[in-house]
C-alpha cells in the first residue's frame, strides 16, 4: 500500500522523505547567484539530517535557518521569521546553527534535527552572515525554496523530459552556469 503525505512516502513503504535547497543571492548583477546546496535526508520518524555545502561566499560564520514561508520574492526578506519561534524565549526548531566559510569561500556542515521532513517542504532555508534582520539584495545572504526530492537510489531518470537530455548532459551545463 502505498501512502503520500505532502511528498513523503510513510513507513507503509519502508521509505523516509528527502528534499533539496538550491541556495543562491539575490543581490542585483551577481554573474553565478547559485552559491550552495542543502540536502536533506529523513532517516527516522522525525529525525532529519541536513548536509549544507557553500561556495564562493567571504569568509566568516554564517547562520542557517528555516524560515517561516517560502517567499523568496525579496530574498531574506521575504521569507518571515524563523520557523517555529517559540514566544517563550526558548529556540526556534527552524534555526539549525552556524556554518565557518574558509578563506577560500567554501564551507559545509552535516547536522541532525528532530523535524520530518513533510513539515519542511514549501518553506525557505536562509544562509546569513548577519544575526539580526536582513537587508534585500545582501550578496553575502543566500536563500532558497525546500523542495521534495528523490531519496537514495529511488531516481533512476535517465532522460530528461523537458529538454531530452541525459541527467549528465544536463549536470554539466548546470554547473557550467555555477550550480553544484
Amino acid at each position: 500500500m502505498l501512502c503520500l503525505n505532502f511528498g513523503l512516502r510513510t513507513e507503509l513503504t519502508n521509505t523516509l522523505g528527502a528534499a533539496v535547497c538550491i541556495l543562491e543571492t539575490h543581490a542585483p548583477g551577481v554573474v553565478n547567484p547559485v552559491r550552495g546546496l542543502a540536502r536533506l535526508v529523513q532517516v527516522g520518524t522525525e529525525f532529519t539530517i541536513i548536509d549544507i555545502s557553500l561556495r564562493g561566499l567571504a569568509p566568516g560564520i554564517y547562520q542557517a535557518s528555516i524560515r517561516q514561508n517560502g517567499d523568496i520574492s525579496r530574498g531574506a526578506a521575504s521569507t518571515g521569521g524563523a520557523w517555529e519561534e517559540d514566544t517563550k524565549g526558548g529556540e526556534a526548531r527552524g534555526k539549525l546553527g552556524q556554518i565557518e566559510v574558509s578563506n577560500e569561500g567554501s564551507g559545509a556542515i552535516i547536522i541532525d534535527v528532530g523535524i520530518a521532513i513533510w513539515e519542511l517542504i514549501g518553506r525557505s532555508m536562509v544562509l546569513s552572515s548577519s544575526t539580526e534582520g536582513f537587508q534585500q539584495g545582501d550578496e553575502a545572504t543566500l536563500v532558497g525554496v525546500i523542495a521534495r526530492s528523490a531519496g537514495v537510489w529511488e531516481n533512476d531518470k535517465v532522460v530528461c523530459s523537458c529538454s531530452g537530455k541525459t541527467v549528465w548532459e544536463e549536470r554539466v551545463e548546470q554547473t557550467g552556469k555555477g550550480m553544484l
